[in-house]
């Protein structure tokens, strides 16, 4: 599943789509542009880029493009069919020499599933943009990452129903100096997510980016795995948010962070979408006098043939 929304908020700035003929609207200050084309019928090629996108992408740079700082990309066409515009993007990059911040993928289910969403290597837009500073990409097929290094990233998200390994890893061999918050979903294994505390040691180290203060390793089926490391991990004190929301922690998980080291120093502790009993829920705030703490929206697990199911927010 997706969100049921899309963003009317990125990079601290009000989303304006922009119409689908005519000039741009006029707007009071700085806001995020957001693109997006969708387009489906049973002449749709596969695998190839949307001709009706890549017409209103070119339009929109026309008329806009030196001004613009920051872009939403939602529905590029059909997503599971048409492969995300990333060559496009880089191609435009002398046209749209203000960007700062980049959202792609910023769409509903209606209009594609996150998992079925082609988008393939984001580095490269990375290196067209050398002086990007918020990078979000969701998306789910092909998705991938390569090592980069990026003098001036200071936010990346990654929203997906499953990360790989491979994903997580490249992510984590980049040298990105100016990285203050990275934000994973690390989903599930029925969606590609097999990363494993293993692959997360040198992030939970603090041996990777070092101007690091907002972690959220979220939608994660591994959440209590990912609470008891974080009990112990030499990243959590130079950290001023921690968020672990949209998962499947549980009791366990909870217990083991609150007995590990301290965590007051936070400024917030994001743990909504959860599957804490309403005490343990009850006893977390109570714990961290101070620290903003998000226990909303608590689940119940699927009860079936005896065994108990916790889900992700977000797989399919």
């Amino acid at each position: 599943m997706a969100f049921g929304s899309h963003a009317r908020h990125f990079a601290g700035r009000p989303v304006v789509d922009v119409p689908a003929d005519g000039p741009l609207p006029t707007v009071d200050g700085s806001v995020s542009w957001r693109l997006s084309v969708w387009h489906f019928d049973e002449t749709t090629v596969e695998h190839q880029l949307s001709d009706e996108f890549r017409v209103a992408f070119d339009r929109f740079v026309a008329q806009a493009g030196p001004s613009v700082e920051s872009l939403v990309i939602g529905a590029w066409g059909y997503a599971a069919f048409h492969p995300a515009p990333i060559a496009q993007l880089c191609a435009a990059a002398s046209r749209l020499p203000a960007l700062r911040a980049l959202f792609l993928g910023d769409m509903t289910s209606e209009e594609c599933e996150v998992s079925w969403m082609k988008v393939g290597d984001v580095s490269p837009l990375l290196t067209a943009y050398p002086a990007l500073e918020v990078l979000r990409v969701q998306g789910g097929e092909d998705l991938a990452f390569s090592p980069v290094r990026h003098a001036r990233l200071r936010e990346l998200t990654v929203q997906s129903g499953g990360l790989s390994r491979a994903f997580v890893g490249a992510v984590l061999d980049s040298d990105l100096p100016a990285l203050t918050d990275l934000e994973l979903w690390l989903g599930t294994s029925d969606y590609g997510g097999d990363a494993e505390l293993v692959d997360l040691a040198p992030l939970l180290a603090g041996e990777r980016f070092a101007a690091l203060r907002r972690l959220g390793l979220c939608n994660a089926e591994i959440a209590d795995d990912l609470a008891r490391a974080l009990a112990s991990a030499p990243v959590v004190p130079r950290l001023e948010r921690l968020d672990l929301s949209l998962g499947t922690l549980g009791d366990e998980g909870v217990a083991a962070l609150l007995a590990g080291q301290p965590l007051t120093h936070l400024a917030e502790l994001d743990l909504h979408h959860h599957y804490l009993s309403e005490e343990v829920a009850a006893s977390v705030p109570a714990a961290l006098p101070g620290v903003r703490v998000d226990v909303s929206d608590r689940q119940e697990p699927d009860e079936y043939d005896g065994e108990s199911y916790r889900y992700t927010a977000v797989g399919e």
